[in-house]
């Protein structure tokens, strides 16, 4: 059966990392991040005369529902032609939504393609040392308004969103240091693998 596997934390938990490692460890992956999206989002900043700030009411009304649903198209476009796709992006607010992860298992099953969630754990302070050593103008604001913006972020596991007895649904990263990530890399491609 096909894959579409989300592999989804908060900003700075390693993602990235993350992804790309499952990505290639695993045979007909097609990667796609939605950073890559993000050159268009700083266009629309720019032509409405908006800062950028991706955490402003600005961003949330008209841009990033829109990203998400232009990476979920270019994902099953790209499912038409290979076994799995690897999607890199928070999904913070979707996951932790089990009508929208029901409706989205429901309408991949019509295509015969199973999702696969990766909740990438780590700690909030290793979080914010990796977001200060990226140094990206993404965090500019988060990182001036720390304190505020940490408040409003959920590290916990989603809930309500898979069949426990099923292993593909919900799978745990743990990528606090090396060791974890070693450990959570090798457990996570065995189970993509089944």
């Amino acid at each position: 059966m096909k894959k579409l596997i989300l592999v989804t934390s908060p900003p700075a938990c390693g993602k990235t990392y993350v992804a790309k490692q499952i990505a290639k460890a695993l045979n007909h992956v097609v990667y796609l991040d939605k950073d890559t999206l993000i050159v268009l989002s700083k266009q629309i900043f720019k032509v409405a005369n908006q800062p950028y700030n991706r955490s402003s009411d600005f961003f949330e009304k008209n841009i990033r529902d829109y990203e998400y649903e232009a990476i979920l198209n270019l994902a099953l476009e790209a499912l038409e032609y290979d076994d799995i796709v690897l999607i890199n992006a928070p999904f913070t607010r979707e996951v932790r939504n089990p009508e929208y992860i029901r409706s989205l298992r429901g309408a991949l099953a019509k295509r015969h393609v199973q999702l696969c969630i990766i909740w990438v754990v780590t700690d909030p302070e290793v979080c914010h040392q990796r977001m200060i050593a990226r140094n990206s103008d993404r965090d500019t604001w988060k990182l001036e308004h720390w304190d505020e913006y940490i408040s409003k972020c959920d590290f916990s596991i989603p809930q309500g969103i898979g069949d426990p007895a099923e292993k593909k649904d919900l799978i745990l990263f743990y990528n606090s240091n090396d060791k974890e990530f070693q450990s959570s890399l090798k457990e996570v491609v065995e189970i993509l693998q089944k």
